[in-house]
């Protein structure tokens, strides 16, 4: 089971990896903190100070069109924002 699913760059996300160091990732909706805290440490080689982790549901839409209803569907994900300690930082471009 891999933990990591994909890294977060977004503004927000951005400008608290500058001010706060802190980086966000979607994540395996199954894994808990301490697993998330292991992987990113093993994965980029830092020190995991804090992790907070927000599960997003499924957003479903309708739309009413000319030839009809159109339904839709967003997926559900887990989202953990970790922060690592003070004059560490995570480098996302050259890990991709």
């Amino acid at each position: 089971m891999s933990i990591i699913i994909k890294p977060i760059i977004t503004e927000k996300i951005t400008k608290d990896g500058e001010l706060f160091n802190r980086f966000g990732f979607v994540v395996n909706k199954k894994a808990n903190k301490i697993q998330i805290k292991k992987a990113v440490e093993a994965a980029y080689g830092v020190t995991v100070v804090n992790v907070n982790t927000m599960n997003y549901r499924a957003d479903r839409t309708v739309k009413y069109t000319k030839s009809g209803l159109i339904s839709g569907k967003t997926a559900a994900y887990k989202k953990a924002v970790v922060q690592v300690q003070e004059g560490e930082t995570i480098d996302f471009y050259n890990n991709i």
